[in-house]
């Protein structure tokens, strides 16, 4: 038995000398303890029994710095990807210091809550980097937990409720009805997706089910029979006949290419024009052609105005806007629409300007284009250098190689807590040439 153990604990020494060298050693050694543990007793004994107690579906949730998700996978992206070596160490981090064993998503900079948007770019991270078992356990929690539901407490739908957490009581559950049409997108997509990686046809079955209500709860039709996509519920962003609210970053081009593919029922490709009509427009009213967190839109007249001064949502380029660079690049890349390479050429160009002249981008900029804030955002430069890619190489690997690799360290940008960055910079480092293209195609 002396010379067993010797060979296993080699073994470990092996491990841990491999882990220390890919910078993981550090936020492993509980693991590798509970490892060695079970190496010596196995040995003993001739096996062991380990189970989990099941989590209950609502936990006090554990500071950032312990690690939840005792899961185990072995994710992986194609050999030779660019950033693959950061790519897969930040999504084992991930897991580990933003995901609960049942499967929850955490906030950890809101109370220690969860959202329908959260999980869903679990799923959409888990199907890009072939990781099958937290696809599952994220969608499951999202689908036990997340479900609009009548007064009798049956679901009312298939979109999810985009707050969860602790109400003024110290209850645990949703805490807001409305939905966000942002992460219901992502979800179907990552199930249209992850049906064609892993061959599951009943995830194919979801995402037909979630469009039917996603279009008819979320789209509404303009004077002229255009179809516009809305932030959530019609109640709340088409108050009436003459105004509509809309959030640009919410426009997912080449999803609706997607969709139209597995729901012929819909006119998804509708979405695709009215998308990249609201994103040309919209940019118009700032004077420096940015997008907008959020914008008004008159379907009556065609006119675009920034939100209400008094309104909570404002008309500003900021956290939310980020995000149209990576959905409109995607669509470039991956369906190659000349609309999208337009839209990029066009209005990235003060960003651009304002790089060349500084090294620096605020993290908040008015629609005249003048700076809000001193800070820069992490979150941004991930999603610009996507958009950069193909409009300005040169300067992508700029952002890149001064302001997203010196922020990066052991699995994390910035901050351990702060969830929204390690999600964008993930998605903006990942290159579209990982998405086989047999995920694209029917």
């Amino acid at each position: 038995m002396g010379t067993v153990l010797i060979d296993q604990f080699e073994k470990m020494l092996i491990l841990v000398v491999f882990l220390k060298f890919r910078d993981l050693a550090p936020r492993l050694q509980p693991v590798l303890k509970a490892v060695a543990v079970v190496v010596v007793v196995s040995n003993l004994t001739g096996c062991v029994s380990i189970s989990f107690t099941e989590e209950p579906e609502t936990p006090l949730s554990p500071s950032p710095t312990t690690t939840v998700s005792p899961v185990v996978s072995s994710p992986s992206l194609p050999t030779g990807t660019a950033n693959q070596d950061i790519l897969e160490q930040s999504w084992v981090i991930y897991k580990q210091q933003f995901i609960q064993e049942d499967g929850r998503v955490i906030d950890y900079e809101a109370s220690d809550r969860s959202t329908s948007e959260g999980q869903a770019y679990a799923m959409l991270r888990a199907v890009l980097i072939d990781d099958p078992t937290i696809f599952a356990l994220t969608l499951d929690w999202a689908e036990k937990n997340l479900h609009r539901l009548s007064a009798t407490g049956e679901p009312v739908d298939q979109l999810w409720v985009w707050l969860w957490g602790k109400d003024k009581s110290g209850n645990w559950g949703s805490i807001d009805s409305n939905f966000a049409s942002d992460a219901d997108i992502d979800a179907i997509t990552a199930l249209i997706w992850a049906s064609r990686r892993w061959n599951r046809p009943d995830y194919l079955e979801l995402a037909q089910l979630k469009l039917q209500d996603l279009w008819e709860l979320s789209t509404v039709a303009g004077p002229k029979g255009e179809r516009y996509l809305l932030p959530g519920p019609k109640a709340a962003f088409a108050p009436s006949a003459s105004t509509i609210y809309l959030n640009p970053s919410y426009f997912a081009p080449y999803a609706f290419r997607l969709f139209a593919q597995v729901d012929p029922k819909h006119d998804w490709l509708s979405l695709v024009d009215s998308s990249y009509q609201v994103l040309e427009k919209s940019s118009q009213v700032s004077t420096v052609g940015l997008p907008s967190d959020w914008i008004a839109l008159n379907p009556q007249t065609g006119q675009f105005q920034p939100m209400p001064s008094t309104h909570k949502l404002q008309s500003v380029y900021s956290f939310d806007a980020y995000r149209v660079w990576w959905r409109v690049a995607w669509d470039a890349d991956l369906f190659g629409a000349p609309a999208a390479q337009r839209y990029l050429n066009e209005s990235t160009k003060l960003l651009q300007t304002q790089w060349r002249s500084s090294s620096r981008l605020p993290a908040r900029i008015d629609l005249q284009g003048k700076s809000l804030v001193n800070y820069e955002a992490t979150s941004q430069y991930a999603m610009l250098y996507l958009a950069l890619r193909s409009v300005n190489p040169d300067m992508a690997q700029q952002l890149l190689k001064q302001k997203l690799l010196p922020r990066y360290n052991q699995g994390i940008w910035d901050d351990e807590s702060a969830y929204y960055t390690q999600n964008l910079a993930w998605l903006g480092l990942l290159p579209t040439t990982v998405i086989n293209p047999q995920l694209l195609k029917p």
